[in-house]
């Protein structure tokens, strides 16, 4: 997601580490303990704007949500739109996506939403995509045994890549959905790409996976 410089946004991480936590390797197996609650914990991997997470957070109160954003231009609007929304349930983290293993400790977490993640086409690339093994092998390092990997895009390339590659890392495919509007879900909360996209008539692909233990 390409987004415009803010000046300011380096005062902003600094004026509001109560909602994006600094230095957030400190608070391994301890995540709990900063929501003040015994919640289980869901994060979002390129959290973008905030529009999924806050939407989550409303819909689901019961639940601790944490979204990891590398832009801190990004990170920024998304810490905005959580301070309108007014909720507790919120936390943000200015940080690559490849330190979470390093962020939270084995089966800390209960849930993991990749949603519209950069689809890297070009092969030489492929290392980078969220869905590659080497991603997989964090994610299940910090996912309860119980919990799951719900996977959005518009990109159908990197959806049958990803298929493949939770296939072949061994993990169940609960949901494999070719048309995720068609049926009208209910609790299904939109990203801004998801809108944007979906607007202009274009398909949203969505898979609901699961290590086996």
């Amino acid at each position: 997601m390409r987004q415009r410089n803010k000046p300011w946004a380096d005062d902003f991480l600094q004026n509001n580490p109560q909602l994006i936590i600094p230095n957030p390797a400190e608070h391994k197996n301890k995540w709990q303990s900063i929501f003040g609650n015994n919640n289980p914990i869901h994060i979002e991997i390129g959290t973008g704007k905030g529009q999924f997470l806050t939407g989550m957070a409303k819909q689901y109160p019961e639940i601790n949500f944490i979204g990891i954003e590398l832009a801190k231009s990004i990170v920024v609007t998304a810490a905005q739109k959580v301070m309108d929304s007014e909720l507790d349930n919120i936390l943000l983290l200015n940080e690559n996506a490849e330190d979470i293993h390093e962020i939270f400790a084995e089966e800390e977490i209960d849930g993991i939403y990749l949603n519209f993640s950069d689809p890297w086409p070009k092969n030489r690339h492929e290392k980078r995509r969220l869905t590659f093994h080497s991603f997989l092998k964090k994610y299940e390092d910090i996912l309860d045994p119980s919990g799951e990997i719900i996977f959005k895009t518009d990109n159908r390339g990197l959806f049958e890549y990803s298929l493949v590659s939770f296939s072949n890392y061994g993990m169940k495919l609960e949901e494999v959905n070719l048309d995720l509007h068609a049926i009208e879900d209910p609790e299904n909360v939109m990203t801004e790409y998801e809108e944007k996209f979906s607007a202009k008539g274009q398909v949203i692909y969505r898979c609901r996976a699961r290590f086996v233990k």
